[in-house]
């Protein structure tokens, strides 16, 4: 008798952590650092003196440390960073948009990343070899980078050239919010890496080179942008990294044009059609703008879906008096309807969930880095393997060659 074996099923910790900081009473106040401790989720240890600092001690802290640094040091802020964070940053924006702006500053020796792991990583890749990119919580990861292991994905690739062979094409396309590793995969293949807002653009790089794609990591980004191609649901399969071959067969890999990894976004995929209905039922005039990261029923069932640029750019240029439920993250979501009063703006989701890695970066942690710096200590320098960064970059800079 033959027993087949399969990998053993791994989640991602950052996964079963994600509805740590959920709550119904939509208090998001940001307490000690040794309250927040109290959350069942992992932190980075940090020096006593941090635990039990408050607001108003970390705000003097963090304002006389930026002033007495001055243009060597840049923070930069994620739009879904709380807001007692984002207060400070010098910049905002979406991963790719951040990296972009680290690698034109320059002047600045110091570039404090405000979000998670991978966006670090992208950072340092695309800054010059003086610049120091810090992470202010070592454990601000992401589920969805999380989901593809690197050795996962050489398997993977092995598997798919033991079936189709070295003649036919297989390009494969990273996400943005991908590991560096996957992204030097992605590099050293002749793949590139894209964003949700030029993911279209990528899929037809891709085709023009090849047969197939293979998507990494978030399943609905990708699934989402097929479709928007033309590509049917049919011509798409999810490969299962725990399963051998991906819980695929010979014919499904052979037929298949566009394979999914099984990766999704834990705070996107939250949103639901029933939750949309609830809004319409509301109020029937409502618009709902959701992120491809949302599954495809929600993107289907939705009025308009983008990237979190062209949801705040649509949301910021909408007429007052107009209503807007939101399918992404809650802190950039209660962000834009501070900053939009004449308009409603709220989160399709009522039970209050924000991303649990973002959330990490509690101003404890931004003082820490600081006052290390003063202290002439690069605490949590975020430094890519030279090999990895250098095909890492190359899948890049495809991408901007790609965007024109």
């Amino acid at each position: 008798m033959t027993t087949a074996f399969s990998k053993q099923t791994t989640i991602a910790i950052s996964e079963l952590e994600q509805s740590a900081f959920c709550q119904t009473d939509g208090n998001l106040r940001t307490k000690t650092l040794q309250e927040e401790f109290q959350t069942g989720v992992r932190w980075q240890k940090v020096p006593t003196r941090y635990l039990k600092l408050t607001p108003d001690e970390i705000a003097e802290g963090i304002v006389f440390a930026r002033k007495e640094l001055g243009d060597k040091a840049v923070l930069l802020g994620h739009h879904y960073q709380r807001d007692d964070v984002i207060q400070y940053a010098d910049f905002t924006g979406d991963s790719y948009k951040l990296s972009k702006m680290a690698a034109e500053t320059k002047e600045a020796k110091w570039i404090i990343f405000c979000g998670v792991h991978f966006m670090a990583e992208t950072a340092d890749i695309l800054t010059l070899p003086d610049q120091n990119v810090l992470l202010p919580n070592l454990a601000a990861g992401c589920s969805m980078a999380d989901m593809a292991t690197s050795q996962d994905v050489q398997d993977c690739w092995d598997d798919l050239h033991s079936i189709l062979g070295p003649t036919e094409k297989i390009i494969p396309i990273t996400y943005m919010n991908s590991a560096a590793a996957i992204k030097a995969h992605c590099g050293k293949n002749g793949g590139l890496v894209c964003t949700s807002s030029n993911a279209d653009k990528a899929f037809d790089w891709a085709l023009d080179r090849g047969e197939k794609i293979l998507f990494l990591p978030d399943q609905h980004l990708g699934r989402n942008t097929a479709v928007a191609k033309g590509i049917s649901e049919d011509e798409m399969a999810v490969w299962n990294p725990s399963l051998p071959m991906g819980g695929l067969s010979n014919e499904d890999i052979k037929r298949t044009k566009v394979l999914l990894w099984q990766g999704h976004c834990s705070v996107h995929t939250r949103f639901t059609v029933d939750q949309i209905g609830s809004a319409r039922a509301r109020n029937p005039k409502t618009n709902i703008i959701v992120h491809p990261e949302c599954t495809r029923e929600v993107v289907d069932a939705s009025d308009l879906y983008g990237s979190t640029e062209f949801i705040l750019e649509t949301i910021a240029t909408a007429p007052a008096g107009s209503s807007w439920g939101v399918g992404t993250e809650i802190n950039m979501v209660r962000r834009l309807a501070d900053e939009n009063p004449s308009k409603e703006i709220f989160s399709l989701d009522p039970v209050v969930c924000p991303c649990a890695t973002m959330y990490r970066i509690h101003p404890a942690y931004v003082l820490w880095v600081l006052e290390g710096i003063m202290a002439g200590l690069a605490i949590n320098r975020i430094e890519v393997e030279p090999d990895t960064r250098l095909n890492a970059l190359i899948a890049l800079e495809r991408m901007l060659e790609m965007a024109g």
